[in-house]
């Protein structure tokens, strides 16, 4: 009877086997579950930051990352898979700091794009892209990063089924992109895509859909007047009624307020800023649209105040004009 007691009596998570807690239970966690179970006890602790876990949550998340170029390049981040994840899970929110940032931004040779896109949670597409960074040429140039050449096109087992409604639906409901920027020298990453998209809308030439996923970043007043810019993410698809939906084109710009695309150095300083005090932010998704559809009305607001000064600088100089034209002649007359 005692030692039924005795038995009993333990039933702390200490008294399960550690083989059982790492092999049985910590596996069938996802990454937030997994970090929130670490900081239960000291034990769960030593147990959740044991990297094959993590290794396995990230090339489940996000499957270009089995690469085993990002997985080397993972390794050498501060606690290797798990910071991978807590910089690049679910998606990045950058507002700006009260504070102004005196920090020089680090020289970085590379930046590395692990990019994957599913459609009712099944991947249709992924790659990684190596893009340098020191050439005069990406430093002026307008930031682009395309991951499939013009003529180049991936299918997918997706049906292009329903009229333009049902399939512009069925693309704002199932399709998910994650984008993640990697920075080698800095050892950060971030998700610049927002996970569903913030529009969707047939190309009034081709007819192709677009689907267009934002991330909404604060800007560095040293690379743009604008208060905000637009990390915009357009993924092409093109197809015939009743066939299978093509991948076209997946790429990825950064914008200001005033629509001019920035230039890769100027996105150094913003992506940079970005990945070491922007914050993670949860959520189903659809957060991403709500911010992107305030930063349009900003965007509007702004315009219509530049008109508006434009208006009035316009009408200054007419007067102005006018005033000398006047007083020329009224000097002529009464000579």
């Amino acid at each position: 009877m005692a030692s039924t007691v005795d038995q009993g009596r333990d039933t702390s998570i200490s008294a399960v086997h550690f083989d059982i807690l790492q092999t049985h239970i910590l596996t069938r966690l996802d990454g937030p579950t997994l970090a929130s179970t670490g900081c239960a006890s000291s034990t769960l602790h030593a147990l959740s930051t044991e990297q094959k876990l993590w290794t396995d949550i990230c090339n489940q998340t996000w499957p270009s990352t089995n690469d085993p170029l990002v997985h080397r390049l993972i390794s050498t981040f501060p606690a290797g898979h798990r910071s991978f994840f807590s910089d690049s899970f679910p998606t990045l929110d950058h507002r700006r700091s009260s504070q102004p940032n005196t920090e020089h931004p680090v020289p970085t040779s590379q930046l590395i794009s692990a990019v994957d896109i599913h459609y009712q949670d099944k991947l249709i597409f992924s790659k990684l892209q190596e893009s340098e960074t020191l050439s005069g040429w990406f430093m002026c140039s307008p930031f682009r990063f395309d991951l499939l050449d013009p003529k180049e096109s991936v299918p997918t087992p997706v049906k292009l089924e329903g009229g333009e409604d049902t399939c512009r639906s069925n693309m704002e409901k199932n399709l998910t992109i994650s984008w993640v920027v990697i920075d080698p020298t800095r050892k950060r990453a971030a998700n610049v895509s927002s996970l569903r998209p913030v529009s969707v809308q047939r190309h009034w030439l081709t007819g192709d859909i677009e689907a267009r996923y934002a991330t909404i970043m604060a800007a560095d007043r040293s690379c743009t007047s604008s208060e905000f810019v637009q990390c915009a993410i357009v993924v092409t698809c093109g197809g015939k009624e009743g066939g299978e939906l093509h991948v076209k084109e997946v790429s990825l710009t950064v914008e200001d307020m005033d629509g001019k695309t920035l230039s890769g150095k100027e996105c150094l300083v913003i992506l940079q800023e970005a990945m070491g005090n922007g914050r993670r932010k949860k959520g189903k998704g659809w957060e991403g649209k709500e911010r992107y559809e305030k930063y349009l009305e900003l965007k509007r607001e702004r315009r219509e105040r530049k008109q508006r000064r434009e208006k009035t600088l316009d009408m200054v100089c007419i007067a102005t004009g006018v005033t000398i034209f006047l007083a020329f002649w009224a000097l002529i007359l009464f000579r």
